[in-house]
């Protein structure tokens, strides 16, 4: 059977800045296979994240307040901040570009170098130890060389999955998304059918009131359960109407988040004492002690043993967390690693990781870059916490979302810049308020990610201050407690190579640079190559 020729991609809208010459040479090897059906599937695989369900339960009925907080003061401006970006700005790469037009090369190629990285961090880290965990709560166990040799199965089956061209690709984030659907879905009905047969536990109403303690513990990870609207954007040129289909599908999946993510925490909050709810195994222990209405018991303390229909449910649902687990880091890697190409390409990093494929129209040597550093850290992460696995998730979902904030307090910035130095330029979709509405979101989706590095790099921080009550050691990860600064080495250093590594990507580049026939220049400012 012979393969379609590429379908050449659209040149990027009107008025829009083109990237170097290194990246005109390779779009013409993109496809354009995305519809919006697609995108919307992309982006409900990517929002809702199933590694940090436990992590947000584990906080007690608070969480739900702070969730429901946080839709409306950051979800919401921050899906209208990338919904104009991405209608406006329609071309491969999405947040490299964006911040490429703001603030320049330099600036761009090593704040995606952290968002690139970050992916591999995750997979290698939070997303890695989940699934093997959940292997070994339903399946069997995973001695010595056995627990390597899963992980690397993870990270190299979705290294594949990220290879394959979109047309073949786009089916992980559907799979992805109809896994998240059945599974969340069915474990809610699970939680009615045991609530009938053996009743919930109370959440008194007290215990939803919102404190600055819960906000501290529970903005990193709410927040990252709210992120990834920009990843279809990095794709823009591989889709058949990118000005219609991202705002559209950004608020669908928006809504869709929301509801997915709320459900099951409230379902994990009936079934088990949030003092029970481990941030690792919170849902886990949910799944297994609901599906022990269709056979199985629960020991006096606390054991649960499924048999008969309720440890086929039980396999079946642990397959389900796992699929969803791997789709995730499949789907963010999709468009992070097309982001990184882009740079590559565009002089901010060796131009060797720019190429697309031409049987694929993917980064190939990203995407397998991305699994070998994926592998590497998970080797030596698993060594550095001699297999403790609460431990290993703790510094690994803590560095994957600092890495990505970081990224995120230069990107999101860019709207406000872009509103005022391309003022004509084409916008179907645009935040409401002028310029003032602009710096507003700007504003709150910068401010709210740029509090989370700094909580996350020291747990805790304002805790007892002013009079507000708590301990900041008792906001440090329950593996690191009395381990202040073991945490705080195991952000702080990994967060210095990273950048070390983005300013040698970008001197890698020089030799793309000077072979460009022109750079990128911001009205009345000149070069900013």
């Amino acid at each position: 059977m012979t393969q379609a020729p590429p379908v050449p991609p659209t040149p990027p809208a009107a008025g829009a800045p083109d990237l170097s010459e290194g990246w005109g040479e390779q779009r013409s090897r993109l496809r354009k296979d995305l519809h919006r059906l697609d995108v919307l599937f992309f982006l409900i695989c990517t929002l809702v994240g199933l590694d940090t369900i436990g992590s947000v339960a584990a906080q007690g009925p608070e969480g739900l307040t702070w969730m429901a907080i946080l839709a409306l003061v950051f979800f919401l401006p921050y899906g209208l901040l990338v919904a104009e970006l991405g209608s406006a700005f329609p071309v491969q790469g999405g947040p490299y570009v964006w911040t490429r037009l703001a603030f320049g090369r330099l600036v761009a190629g090593v704040n995606q170098l952290l968002y690139w990285i970050s992916n591999p961090v995750w997979v290698g880290g939070s997303l890695c130890i989940i699934a093997l965990t959940t292997w070994e709560e339903f399946f069997t166990p995973l001695p010595g060389a056995w627990k390597y040799l899963a992980g690397l199965v993870f990270i190299w089956g979705g290294a594949l999955a990220v290879v394959q061209s979109v047309r073949i690709g786009k089916w992980v984030p559907i799979a992805g998304a109809v896994a998240r659907i059945v599974l969340l879905g069915f474990f809610l009905v699970s939680v009615v059918v045991f609530a009938a047969e053996h009743g919930v536990h109370a959440l008194p109403a007290g215990e939803f009131a919102p404190t600055y303690a819960g906000f501290v513990a529970l903005v990193p990870v709410l927040i990252f359960n709210y992120v990834g609207f920009e990843l279809p954007s990095s794709a823009a040129e591989e889709m058949k109407n990118p000005r219609r289909d991202i705002p559209l599908s950004i608020l669908r999946s928006g809504v869709a988040a929301v509801l997915l993510y709320g459900g099951p925490i409230l379902g994990i909050l009936f079934v088990l004492p949030s003092q029970e709810i481990g941030s690792l195994g919170g849902f886990i222990d949910a799944c297994k002690a609901v599906f022990t209405v269709y056979g199985g018991s629960v020991a006096a303390d606390g054991t649960v043993t499924l048999t008969g229909l309720g440890s086929v449910f039980g396999g079946v649902a642990a397959a389900g967390l796992i699929i969803g687990l791997l789709t995730s880091g499949v789907t963010w890697a999709m468009g992070a690693h097309r982001a990184q190409a882009v740079a590559c390409a565009d002089g901010a990093g060796p131009a060797w990781l720019g190429r697309i494929s031409e049987k694929h129209g993917t980064p190939v040597r990203v995407n397998l870059l991305s699994a070998v550093l994926a592998s590497i850290l998970f080797v030596v992460a698993l060594n550095l916490t001699g297999g403790n696995g609460e431990k290993y998730f703790a510094a690994g979902l803590g560095l994957t979302i600092c890495t990505t904030f970081i990224s995120y307090v230069i990107t999101f910035p860019s709207l406000a810049v872009l509103r005022r130095t391309y003022p004509d330029q084409p916008r179907p979709y645009a935040v409401p308020g002028g310029l003032t509405g602009a710096r507003i979101v700007s504003l709150l989706a910068t401010g709210f990610v740029a509090f989370t590095v700094i909580v996350l790099i020291w747990p805790g921080f304002g805790v007892g201050w002013f009079g507000t009550a708590g301990s900041a050691a008792d906001s440090l990860p329950a593996s690191f407690a009395g381990e202040r600064l073991q945490y705080t080495l195991s952000q702080v250093l990994p967060l210095a190579l990273f950048i070390g590594i983005g300013l040698v990507f970008y001197a890698c580049g020089a030799g793309a640079r000077r072979r460009s026939r022109a750079d990128v220049t911001a009205p009345g400012t000149g070069s900013r190559g």
